[in-house]
């Protein structure tokens, strides 16, 4: 029991934080792409992601209420070396919530401040992800070749969010709104597959312990489902978006199918590559597990708040499935 429960907590921190990326994923995404509708564009945009926005940072919340109570001592490292992409990302989230009521609220001379500052504020998020994911896979090292990975992984993780966003739009809307979303991806989508290969290559030529794992017999083998399941994502996609007829036949949701199958590769690629380190090259989960006494305490609050998070989830985005409409605080 005592060797399983971290097991089962890592496992509960890594299914959050892939549907953060996932569904917060698509409104950060969709906030970067906010300066490029029209006005009235703009509010069905909002409106696509108001129902859920705010239940999707639940995810990263849960994620790091995690490693806060069940791996405390891997929790004061990560989040004292990330202390800056940190507050970076709560600054953009709480400007993108601010932004978000204030639009509709305000005189209409005071919302194009708004949209813009909900657009950084989405953007700010999405590098300093992308820098905090970096600097973990380098192992928090802070040095020369990890700050130049972490500056990679956030210029390049905001074209997976663009990506994710147009998805999100081509299933929420219509008309030229779905034309403009189709056209965001195609050009989006080469940016994105051109960020996942520099990380592919990258991320062995900086990490000695992730290329040993990679490159060794049999394991790589086993790894070129992850690869491969990657690359016939995108060919998909790139055949789908070159064929309007297709996408208004009600087909635009494999899009958003396609780059789930992309995080969830990743997911598990970069799972495999890490464990059983929880901070690479310094700490297992198990040494950084709390008390077996203090895990067993817990458990009984995560397997009811895990599964009552994400049938709200579920449940939110059945109530207000369809076609979105201009947003409307009235």
């Amino acid at each position: 029991m005592s060797e399983a429960l971290p097991l089962f907590f890592v496992s509960a921190m890594g299914l959050s934080l892939l549907l953060y990326v996932i569904l917060d994923g698509f409104d950060l995404g969709v906030g970067m792409l906010l300066p490029f509708g029209s006005n009235s564009e703009k509010d069905v945009m909002i409106a696509s992601i108001g129902p859920f926005w705010d239940a999707n940072e639940t995810w990263i919340v849960m994620g790091v209420g995690v490693l806060l109570i069940a791996f405390p001592k891997a929790h004061g490292i990560i989040l004292t070396a990330l202390y800056i992409p940190v507050t970076i990302m709560l600054v953009g989230l709480i400007l993108r919530g601010a932004a978000f009521d204030f639009r509709v609220k305000s005189a209409d001379h005071r919302q194009p401040m708004w949209n813009k500052l909900f657009a950084l504020g989405s953007l700010m998020a999405a590098m300093a992800q992308g820098w905090m994911l970096g600097a973990y896979i380098t192992g928090l090292t802070g040095s020369t070749m990890s700050l130049a990975f972490s500056l990679l992984i956030s210029l390049t993780l905001p074209a997976l969010y663009i990506m994710l966003g147009g998805a999100w739009l081509l299933i929420k809307t219509e008309g030229e709104l779905f034309d403009k979303a189709a056209h965001w991806c195609r050009l989006a989508l080469p940016a994105m597959a051109f960020a996942l290969l520099l990380v592919s290559v990258a991320t062995p030529l900086v990490s000695q312990d992730i290329a040993d794992r990679w490159f060794k017999l049999p394991d790589a083998i086993g790894l070129l489902p992850i690869p491969m399941s990657c690359a016939l994502a995108i060919l998909g996609m790139n055949w789908m978006l070159r064929r309007p007829q297709v996408l208004h036949a009600g087909y635009g949701w494999f899009i958003f199918v396609a780059l789930m199958v992309i995080c969830l590769m990743a997911a598990i690629g970069l799972a495999y590559s890490i464990y059983p380190d929880i901070v690479i090259g310094r700490m297992t989960l198990w040494e950084a597990a709390a008390a077996t006494e203090s895990l067993q305490f817990i458990f009984w609050g995560a397997i009811v708040t895990l599964p009552a998070i994400l049938g709200y989830t579920v449940y939110v985005h059945r109530v207000f499935s369809g076609k979105a409409t201009e947003l409307s605080y009235d």
